[in-house]
């Protein structure tokens, strides 16, 4: 074959690229070796309580991703993000998840298979705060609990001593030691 007719080069070779300049791939997985990895001695089926969990819509739920289940797996982006449950089906249900871009904050909402989701603590000790709030507002016994943000200190006085108060005479030697 003529180098002339493929355009100066042979074969498949390129001129513009060397195997040390390769690009990586910006595949929907991509770079995600170490973020989807299961636990030690975690690997294999996700267990049977996965499954048997309950969700409602209004629930607060984390995506953590299961990567021994590909399907109904969402965007490595939403990997440990914590949403808000708008769907529920048979297999899967749809999370509302805040997604910043530039300078604005979308909701997104995307469907997630049940693998992939776990119930979140972020209110837990909400709730516990109005357990024992609603608690101690029926049986008056106890105290209630408030978040405050730190408060000032205590006012004080202080004392002068009984040597007048004015303005010192500056002397030379005592503030640089020659």
């Amino acid at each position: 074959i003529n180098a002339e007719y493929m355009g100066g080069r042979v074969g498949n070779t390129c001129s513009c690229v060397d195997k040390s300049e390769m690009v990586h791939s910006f595949g929907y997985r991509a770079r995600t070796r170490g973020l989807f990895k299961r636990d030690f001695r975690r690997h294999g089926r996700a267990p049977l309580s996965t499954y048997l969990a309950v969700y409602k819509k209004g629930d607060y739920v984390d995506v953590k991703v299961d990567s021994s289940t590909h399907r109904g797996m969402p965007h490595k982006y939403y990997h440990g993000r914590t949403g808000i449950v708008w769907n529920v089906t048979q297999r899967a249900i749809g999370v509302e998840i805040a997604k910043r871009v530039r300078t604005r904050v979308i909701r997104k909402r995307i469907s997630v298979r049940i693998e992939h989701v776990r119930k979140s603590q972020c209110q837990a000790e909400f709730k516990a705060r109005v357990a024992h709030n609603e608690k101690v507002k029926k049986t008056g016994v106890g105290r209630r609990i408030k978040r405050l943000p730190t408060q000032p200190l205590k006012a004080g006085t202080c004392k002068a001593n009984a040597t007048t108060i004015g303005p010192k005479k500056f002397i030379f030697s005592e503030v640089y030691d020659y």
